[in-house]
């Protein structure tokens, strides 16, 4: 009926335009599809195989539960909370009274740990190797620590006096007239400055060693087979640290005691015969009283003497040094402040000056060529000045007998 009145309503020779049925059209083609379905696809399994822990790369396994022997069942017990009955032997031997605990303070730290000693077997502590006993060294005056061997009094025999240079006959004669020591310090980290030191210097000149370097021990050897009294050189704090650092192990005074001694330990240990200890640098240590008490103490106890460089007015050691009835002494003058060759003559003709005042003079020196080459040329025609050179052991002897 629609249709029919459609046509009548038409003009003539016309005929009615029909409407087309719409097509839904997707976004893209059925190959693309594909396309995509199968690349997410392959991403999935590539995610699968980069991002899960299969050691077995997909091969087949099975799980097989496996029950004790019944010789394995002590050793659960610990873990089942049964008690574990302890051998006799065993007992014995944890109750051995040759063995004890110690706790050790680590320097570079400050931790804490218990170890046992003694026994037949002890524990070894610590990461660097220990340094062998040098030839000559009286096993008498060596202790064991952590770090190897380190100085001891014993026997009524000290460091300071098995190890001193000279003999009492030229102790008693420096008792006699002006005496003049004077100390190299710095050596045994550059081989060929130390060696010029050793070789070119009087044998009364007294070597300070500090404790770096590929084999200290090795110079200090040298040193005291030419008749080199020795000191060793502790690393402290400086005003300026760490913008100016003297090395590892500098005692410091934000560290306690313990701390701070068993750095000196390490430092100790580091080589043998030297009779005693001076400062490296350590400005703002040797001035604080609390530091630098427990060093000096230690030192004592030890049998070592100790040489401030003087570079510190207002350093403790002096009156610390005193309490503890321990040799001593202070420089007087750096000899090559300036280290000219001009400088050096007018520091070393100073030194006589005072020698001839006070009885006695100490002057501190570096390893320079120009230092030892005027302080050979000097010391040549000392004697005929009516002043003789002595090591340092017999300066502090002699001033402290004064």
């Amino acid at each position: 009926m629609a249709d029919t009145v459609d046509d009548l309503s038409a003009p003539l020779g016309q005929e009615t335009a029909r409407k087309p049925r719409r097509r839904i059209r997707l976004p893209f083609t059925a190959t693309q599809a594909l396309a995509v379905l199968l690349g997410l696809f392959l991403l999935a399994f590539l995610g699968f195989a980069i991002f899960t822990e299969n050691p077995y790369g997909g091969e087949p396994g099975a799980r097989v539960a496996i029950k004790p022997a019944p010789e394995d069942k002590p050793a659960m017990a610990a873990s089942t909370a049964a008690p574990v009955v302890k051998s006799a032997p065993e007992t014995a031997k944890q109750a051995d009274p040759a063995k004890r605990t110690v706790t050790i303070i680590d320097g570079s730290s400050g931790a804490r740990h218990d170890v046992v000693v003694g026994g037949e077997a002890t524990d070894k502590i610590d990461s660097d190797p220990a340094p062998a006993v040098m030839a000559g060294i009286d096993p008498r005056l060596l202790e064991k620590s952590r770090y190897g061997m380190i100085p001891v009094a014993a026997d009524n025999l000290k460091p300071f006096t098995a190890y001193a240079a000279g003999t009492d006959a030229d102790r008693a004669r420096a008792a006699k007239m002006p005496s003049v020591a004077i100390v190299i310090g710095g050596l045994g980290v550059g081989a060929a400055k130390t060696s010029d030191a050793i070789l070119k210097l009087p044998p009364a000149v007294t070597l300070a060693f500090t404790p770096y370097g590929s084999d200290p021990g090795k110079l200090v050897e040298r040193a005291r087979a030419q008749r080199h009294e020795v000191l060793l050189q502790i690393p402290m704090e400086p005003f300026d640290y760490p913008d100016n650092d003297p090395g590892p192990q500098t005692l410091l005074t934000r560290l306690g005691p313990e701390q701070n001694l068993d750095r000196l330990f390490w430092h100790m240990s580091r080589f043998q015969g030297y009779v005693g200890l001076a400062n490296f640098m350590g400005a703002r240590f040797v001035v604080a009283d609390p530091a630098m008490q427990p060093i000096v103490r230690e030192a004592a106890k030890r049998g070592l003497g100790y040489l401030d460089d003087g570079s510190a007015p207002r350093s403790v050691a002096s009156s610390l040094a005193e309490a503890q009835a321990m040799p001593f002494a202070r420089a007087d003058i750096g000899i090559d402040s300036v280290p000219t060759s001009v400088e050096i003559d007018r520091a070393l003709a100073k030194l006589e000056s005072l020698a001839k005042e006070r009885g006695t003079a100490v002057g501190v020196a570096s390893a320079l060529p120009v230092s030892i080459e005027r302080i050979g040329a000097w010391a040549r025609s000392l004697e005929s000045r009516g002043i003789l050179l002595v090591p340092l052991t017999t300066a502090m002897l002699k001033s402290k007998s004064g």
